[in-house]
């Protein structure tokens, strides 16, 4: 194999982004790619970051098949096909395994294993950080958006429920995205990402203090 592992990671990955929606495609890979290989220049430590690159491309290559069902888990799907991609290309079974690795554990979700390596940790932080700031807040919008289209989910709600005067509602309001995106920054790994991720909090708090302020009228009128 004479192609750097990044851009073969990246050419090999473009197929399975076709079907995605907009929090998991290709851009959101490739602005995961360009965080984590920022972090990573911010590190006292050694990074591998074509491992780190390649990962980030391939981790979210079974985000449509998860979502239409047709996998449990694609973070586990995603490492397997990663490593049959890259063997059939000649990569030598250490870097698959290391690449492997870090997508296996790029997930926030309870049942995915923790990141051991730093080129796992650096991916997980990255990834996360793809949900906090101004990009970050648009992403999190179309997380909510399709979350709404499925049957049983109700995250659709924009303003605090209770301006209409309903004692209580099921459904989650505004301070639903100031929650996701406080806990992804509450389990970054890395000192670059969480002092990235600091910066970014402040961006969304001065949102949310102006997304309250713009109606400056009593509603319930």
């Amino acid at each position: 194999m004479t192609q750097e592992l990044g851009p073969l990671a990246r050419e090999v990955a473009m197929s399975y982004y076709e079907d995605a929606l907009p929090a998991h495609d290709r851009f959101h890979a490739k602005r995961v790619r360009d965080v984590s290989i920022r972090l990573a220049n911010e590190c006292d430590e050694p990074v591998d970051r074509d491992v780190l690159s390649a990962a980030a491309w391939l981790h979210d290559i079974g985000r449509p098949l998860e979502r239409t069902n047709e996998i449990d888990d694609h973070d586990e799907w995603g490492a397997r096909e990663a490593a049959a991609l890259l063997e059939a290309e000649g990569v030598t079974s250490d870097r698959i395994e290391a690449v492997a690795c870090c997508i296996r554990t790029h997930s926030i979700r309870s049942s995915s294993p923790e990141p051991e390596t730093l080129e796992a940790k650096l991916l997980f932080d990255a990834d996360k950080l793809d949900a906090v700031g101004a990009r970050g807040l648009v992403r999190l919008a179309c997380i909510v958006g399709e979350r709404s289209g499925r049957t049983g989910e109700r995250h659709a709600v924009i303003d605090d429920t209770s301006v209409f005067g309903t004692i209580a509602s099921d459904q989650p309001d505004i301070s639903l995205l100031r929650k996701w995106a406080r806990e992804r920054l509450d389990r970054l790994y890395t000192s670059p990402g969480r002092r990235l991720g600091e910066s970014r909090w402040e961006f969304m708090e001065d949102f949310f203090a102006q997304f309250d302020a713009e109606i400056g009228v009593d509603g319930k009128r």
